[in-house]
């Protein structure tokens, strides 16, 4: 299968620069999500490695070969788009069968391929349908297998879930997952949605403003973020991250309050810690008091929110908890599991 290498990729649209100084390895049937906000430079990142945009200096390279100056199709690469690209006038099964047409392939492999790219994406009881008779979530299923059906050497995937509804996106996760085990080939996901990320990917990077902020797995990028802007992005709901300042003994300020939680040293600090690491107590056992803003039942379990220094904290408590806004509450954040940001930086601060 295929490596592919980003050696110092800059890319700039007049005086705007999108892409700064990318360098990135993406190894041989890995499947590596970007992750960012709108603007961060994750789909222009793809759109280079597919060929439809070329970078304005830096190499690009598949199995240690430079392919810069080869055009989509010579690059062996699929896509599938946010909005699907299905030909509007053909069957389900002609625009499965699409790229084997192009490439003049035997009428019985034809037939063969097509039907097999269709009943891995569970569509082969609809080849006779036009895309106009199909949900979105079939649609998707359709691009899928128009992808699959040749082998190509990267899958490239911009934001495919992002017309589905809830459900549906739930449903699609699950098969795109499964094929990307089943087919071992290289795959690069764009996304802004960090759930998609976490359960999808071998590797996370989180882009902004042009750079990678941090790659790792999953899990890596969840309990060791390395900035605010990580923290921030990684997690539903992401973390509770506030600015504190420290008494001489080095004890948290929040809200006024000694939270009892000691800081890495005296001064300025973020704290941050996440949702299931706070715990609801009784008044003498809490590192903050605090009243309920908003309660939410999420079926397995619920979150209450408070409002904190302007900023909401949000707590994840049992299924069976009931507030209401302006109730008490009565938080303790397990020290053990407290993040320290420096203030001005916003960079993880870990003891050396």
């Amino acid at each position: 299968m295929t490596k592919i290498t980003l050696h110092s990729i800059d890319k700039s649209y007049g005086e705007v620069q999108v892409v700064k100084n990318l360098n990135l390895e993406i190894f041989d049937n890995e499947f590596l999500v970007f992750l960012g906000p709108s603007g961060c430079g994750k789909t222009t990142t793809m759109r280079m490695i597919a060929g439809l945009e070329h970078p304005t200096q830096g190499t690009i390279a598949f199995d240690g070969k430079r392919i810069n100056e080869l055009g989509p199709q010579e690059r062996d690469v699929a896509m599938v788009f946010q909005n699907y690209g299905l030909y509007p006038h053909m069957t389900v099964e002609q625009n499965i069968g699409y790229p084997l047409k192009l490439r003049k392939v035997p009428t019985a492999e034809y037939e063969e391929r097509m039907l097999r790219a269709a009943k891995r994406v569970q569509m082969h009881d609809l080849l006779h349908r036009f895309p106009r008779e199909l949900s979105g979530g079939q649609r998707q299923r359709v691009a899928l297998a128009r992808s699959i059906v040749r082998k190509p050497q990267v899958f490239l995937m911009d934001e495919p879930l992002s017309n589905l509804d809830a459900k549906l996106r739930v449903i699609a996760r699950a098969q795109i997952k499964h094929l990307s085990e089943e087919l071992q080939v290289t795959t690069i996901y764009v996304t802004h949605d960090q759930v998609e990320a976490m359960t999808l990917a071998t590797r996370v990077a989180v882009m902004s403003e042009g750079v990678i902020r941090q790659i790792g797995t999953p899990e890596e990028i969840y309990n060791n973020p390395q900035d605010t802007f990580v923290a921030s992005f990684i997690g539903s709901p992401a973390m509770n991250l506030f600015d504190v300042s420290t008494e001489a003994s080095g004890l948290a300020i929040l809200q006024n309050q000694n939270t009892n939680i000691m800081a890495p040293a005296q001064g300025e600090w973020t704290m941050g810690f996440r949702c299931e690491d706070v715990q609801l107590c009784d008044p003498y056992a809490a590192s903050l008091k605090t009243e309920v803003f908003t309660f939410e039942l999420l079926g397995d379990c619920t979150m209450a929110t408070a409002m904190v220094d302007g900023k909401l904290l949000t707590v994840k408590a049992a299924k069976d908890c009931r507030m209401q806004s302006g109730d008490a509450l009565h938080i303790k954040i397990d020290p053990q599991h407290v993040y320290w940001f420096d203030h001005q930086t916003g960079k993880r601060w870990r003891q050396t």
